[in-house]
């Protein structure tokens, strides 16, 4: 007798192809789910990055601690004043015209523009890489350049300022690698300044204000603490008032009217200088002011950093009309800029239609 082979009928094949499937399903779902979940975070975590920086599928940043992000803006601020001045002790300045102002002046660029620049993203871009930093200056893909923060914290930081984490999608730095840089042209290195800000949702809370020339560093964090302090005095029989080299005359007769034959005008360059002139700052070339007013459009990384430190110490910054400014969307102010710490702050924006108005001009 031959022997006898086994059938299976058409439903026997199908539950027997079901279990199979079954086996296969236990098997390789996690797998796979895992595969999915990972391309999915993947991309999200590269639209999250920070731009072309970031690196292909790396995931947001976790919170970012303000103390650490404060210690690595002051030795941001640092290393690019010392590009800023070796390139202006070496004469090598590579002066050229990047564009034209709102009212027409040519705005130069410079050797010492681009490596404090590219000096100075780099450090901080670094050490927090899912932080939104925006520059005054372009970074060029090829000019990429590798620099770490040991991750130390000065003993000064460490002493005045508490960790304080928040999440890395609320923070935007502003960087002003070489501030004033027509005055570093014509060699009037007292005005010259580097600068980092950061703003939590729009509010600037740190400021690092460095001189290279002097080597000095103001640096403050709003509800935390500083390392410079306010000017005690305003005489408002004889106010001092700083303003840019190019606005002095528009602002002098305004000012003259509103505060008094005896208001002292103070041309100067810089935001950053002008701003240090409403402070107590150690530096014998450092003039002293008691309240900074700027009459046209001002970009953000310009003012951002003297913002944070007065906002820290109590002092106020607004447009001509008082507004609040918000660091993020637009990196330019409108509506001039009014400056002033230990004066009330209101009845001066109460004094100045007339500026308000030669603002819009």
């Amino acid at each position: 007798m031959a022997p006898m082979g086994i059938r299976l009928s058409p439903l026997g094949l199908t539950v027997f192809c079901l279990l199979g499937l079954g086996v296969l399903y236990h098997l390789y779902s996690g797998f796979l789910a895992g595969r999915f979940a990972l391309f999915v975070l993947g991309e999200q975590g590269e639209r999250a990055g920070g731009g072309p920086d970031a690196a292909p599928g790396s995931l947001p940043e976790g919170p970012v601690d303000l103390r650490e992000l404060l210690a690595v803006s002051v030795l941001a601020a640092a290393k690019g004043g010392e590009e800023v001045r070796r390139v202006r002790e070496s004469n090598a300045l590579n002066e050229k015209a990047k564009g034209k102002t709102r009212e027409g002046a040519e705005e130069k660029m410079t050797r010492g523009d681009v490596l404090s620049n590219r000096k100075m993203f780099y450090l901080l871009k670094d050490a927090f890489p899912g932080v939104q930093i925006n520059t005054e200056e372009h970074i060029d893909a090829p000019d990429k350049e590798t620099i770490s923060w040991d991750r130390s914290i000065p003993e000064d930081i460490k002493k005045k300022i508490q960790s304080k984490n928040v999440p890395a999608e609320s923070v935007t730095v502003w960087i002003d690698p070489l501030d004033a840089t027509q005055e570093y042209t014509e060699n009037l290195r007292q005005y010259v300044t580097t600068m980092v800000c950061v703003a939590v949702n729009g509010e600037p809370v740190i400021g690092v204000i460095h001189k290279p020339f002097s080597g000095y560093t103001a640096w403050a964090m709003v509800d935390g603490g500083s390392n410079v302090k306010a000017r005690a005095s305003y005489n408002e029989k004889t106010p001092r008032i700083i303003v840019s080299r190019s606005h002095a005359g528009k602002v002098e007769q305004v000012a003259r009217q509103t505060f008094g034959n005896k208001t002292v005008i103070i041309p100067a360059g810089g935001a950053g200088y002008k701003v240090l002139a409403l402070l107590d700052v150690p530096d014998k070339k450092q003039e002293k002011a008691d309240v900074y007013i700027h009459v046209t459009y001002i970009k953000k990384w310009d003012i951002c950093a003297g913002n944070a430190v007065l906002k820290a110490l109590g002092g106020h910054m607004t447009t001509l009309t008082g507004e609040e400014i918000s660091y993020t969307g637009s990196d330019g102010n409108e509506g001039g800029l009014l400056a002033s710490i230990n004066v009330n702050h209101k009845a001066l924006i109460d004094k100045l239609p007339d500026l308000e108005k030669a603002s819009r001009k």
